[in-house]
């Protein structure tokens, strides 16, 4: 696997998994925020892009 350029290193594309689509995110950032596989995220629009953010259950 070739080595990205440090100004290109977190551009992602955007691929197709049958009809979802997903974005990679670099480890780097999934390491500094402990998150793990089939952990479970919001994703929310906003102006000009999303943001993405760890899901927490409703307290009762």
């Amino acid at each position: 696997m070739a080595t990205r350029k440090y100004n290109q290193k977190n551009i992602r594309k955007i691929t197709r998994n049958g009809t979802s689509h997903s974005v990679s995110i670099p480890v780097e950032f999934l390491k500094k925020l402990d998150w793990k596989e089939r952990q479970k995220v919001v994703i929310k629009k906003i102006r000009g892009g999303v943001v993405i953010k760890d899901w927490k259950p409703r307290k009762k």
